[in-house]
């Protein structure tokens, strides 16, 4: 199996797509370090794996926040594993609020969450990866990365900012065998929109009317793990939204009249 023995550090794991990731790769019986701030949560999602035994899953406490700590906790799984395979930088938040109404701090937490978060954590990993002359890393995108709406300015802004340093990074990696996958993913069910930043910075507390009709955790990581088997660059995800991509470059003018009504 091709993930048989890897390595494969998840952020974000203690919920949602994090998790579903976490079950998948411990039945194809990879070697998983799941990663979040609950450690009380990563111990439930351990004891839910069928093989679940410290060599096979590794809890790793991780605040994306506080970058200070990503050398280090790097460190400590090359120390355990020897490598580190695959980079799943999946941890990150939403927002629900207009622009008018947004606290800098909010933008600011978002951008520091979504983008600097998984690019500091991806510099920590990558002189591992370019000496093993080998690895994957998988980008949690949205479709939001491809084009801003409502309610989701700093939202947009931080997973745009991963398709510029991204689309970089693979350029100047892939003569090492550095694999690069963004994933844009359109409604999936999880607590993203629950949890979600209002404009002062307190969670939404409800799910969105899209998230709750989206598609499951577990059908998002069947394909995210066939994009990484197949080397894919980016993979667009989801139900009908993920027309407004191909509505956007081809038909920009009636792009923007759809999306300021949603």
């Amino acid at each position: 199996m091709f993930f048989k023995n890897k390595i494969v550090w998840i952020t974000g794991a203690s919920s949602g797509i994090g998790e579903a990731l976490t079950y998948a790769l411990n039945n194809e019986n990879a070697k998983v370090i799941i990663s979040a701030r609950r450690k009380t949560e990563l111990e439930r999602v351990k004891s839910n794996c069928k093989n679940n035994p410290d060599e096979n899953i590794y809890i790793l406490e991780l605040d994306l926040l506080d970058t200070s700590t990503f050398e280090q906790k790097t460190k400590n799984i090359i120390e355990k594993f020897g490598r580190i395979d695959i980079l799943i930088n999946n941890g990150g938040m939403s927002q629900r609020a207009l622009v008018k109404d947004t606290d800098y701090s909010v933008i600011k937490k978002l951008m520091d969450i979504n983008f600097y978060g998984s690019i500091m954590l991806t510099k920590s990993v990558l002189p591992f990866m370019l000496a093993q002359k080998s690895g994957n890393i998988v980008v949690m995108s949205s479709l939001t990365g491809k084009f801003g709406t409502r309610l989701r300015s700093a939202y947009a802004a931080s997973k745009h900012a991963l398709h510029g340093f991204f689309d970089s990074l693979r350029a100047e990696t892939w003569q090492d065998n550095i694999k690069i996958m963004l994933v844009c993913a359109g409604y999936i069910k999880t607590n993203i929109s629950v949890n979600a930043l209002t404009g002062n910075g307190t969670p939404q507390n409800t799910m969105d009317e899209g998230q709750a009709k989206g598609m499951l955790p577990e059908q998002l990581t069947k394909k995210i793990l066939k994009g990484i088997k197949r080397s894919k660059n980016e993979l667009l995800i989801g139900g009908f939204e993920t027309l407004g991509v191909y509505i956007k470059r081809f038909f920009p003018n009636l792009f923007f009249r759809i999306i300021r009504n949603k």
